[in-house]
């Protein structure tokens, strides 16, 4: 059985209790930041911020206002072009179809963070105490799920908007949600993840277009 998580932005608060909760678990430290003048914090993803709330204002073809919300982070990838430049096996694909990593294995190189479509590795700092950088990215609490427990984010969601199980049942309960919403006059609702890059095992349930995320609409396996 294949397994995935199901983000549905429209059910979104940004409470960032998925943000907190993925910290939490893996053991991360916090990231000190400064006033940008945003909700977003942090800035951006990072060698020790997996999972990221990104903040954005929109304005509606109908000149209404909406605040959307993306919840970034590594999307598992069946075509993971990843795993196939890593040169050291540190990114392999678990036999539940997510994307597991061994930072023992990774040699700092950074293909991964050069070749991803949706820019999600991160490098760690070089520094006094480390002499050799190190790549990160959302293992999909590969600790747990193999284990039979839910991921962090799912555990710690408050409305919902996070959900795990078969990948199967997700995707149509993600088309489901999808009618739902254009019902509710979201024309451009769709379910982000079924088949891009040979299916995604973190979808997205998106309101709007892809590319009002910041998402790319039809990503494509790097030549």
């Amino acid at each position: 059985m294949a397994i995935a998580m199901l983000l549905d932005l429209a059910k979104c608060t940004a409470c960032r209790g998925c943000q907190a909760a993925c910290k939490q678990w893996n053991d991360l430290p916090a990231v000190k930041t400064t006033n940008r003048g945003s909700y977003q914090n942090p800035a951006d993803l990072s060698y020790d911020t997996y999972t990221l709330i990104r903040f954005k204002e929109y304005e509606r073809p109908d000149g209404s206002f909406a605040w959307l919300f993306l919840n970034q982070r590594c999307l598992h990838c069946t075509e993971a072009v990843c795993v196939d430049v890593c040169p050291t096996g540190a990114l392999q694909h678990n036999e539940l179809g997510f994307v597991s990593f061994d930072e023992s294995k990774c040699n700092g190189c950074g293909y991964c963070v050069q070749f991803c479509p949706f820019g999600i590795p991160r490098l760690s700092e070089v520094d006094k105490t480390s002499t050799q950088a190190k790549s990160s990215k959302c293992t999909f609490c590969q600790d747990r799920v193999t284990n039979g427990v839910e991921p962090a984010c799912a555990k710690a969601c408050p409305t919902g908007a996070i959900t795990f199980g078969d990948r199967d049942a997700l995707i149509a309960h993600g088309k489901a949600r999808v009618e739902e919403l254009k019902a509710q006059g979201r024309a451009d609702a769709r379910l982000y993840g079924e088949k891009e890059l040979g299916g995604l095992h973190q979808m997205y349930v998106l309101e709007e277009k892809a590319s009002v995320y910041g998402l790319p609409e039809d990503p494509k396996y790097p030549a």
